[in-house]
Formats: C-alpha cells, structure tokens, sequence
C-alpha cells in the first residue's frame, strides 16, 4: 500500500457517492497549486494522464 492510498481511500468514503465534473476537477486542481505550487509538476502529470486515458498509444498508460 502507497502512503497515497490513505488520501484516496478517504476522497472515496467521503466523496464516493457525488457526481462531479471535470471543469470542477480542474478548478479544485487549480485552487490546490496556488495553494501549494511545489505541487504543480505531479498536479500537471496527474490532469495529463487523466486526460489522455482513452489514448490508444500504449506508452502513455
């Protein structure tokens, strides 16, 4: 288990059963980086993943 895995656990008991946005995504992204810009390498690479998932190149994934 991924230290990581503690936060996500706690988005899905939390937050499991709402139905959100990716606009809204993307602006909570937003607000986390101002908050926190030593983060907006891994926020970047995590919205670029999340973006590309359903890209048919098997080296993106």
């Amino acid at each position: 288990m991924y230290f990581t895995d503690r936060g996500i656990e706690e988005l899905v008991e939390r937050r499991g059963e709402e139905e959100v946005s990716f606009a809204w995504i993307g602006e909570r992204l937003r607000d986390f980086v101002d908050l926190n810009p030593e983060f907006e390498t891994p926020i970047e690479r995590l919205a670029t993943w999340l973006a590309r998932l359903d890209d048919d190149d098997p080296e993106d994934g």
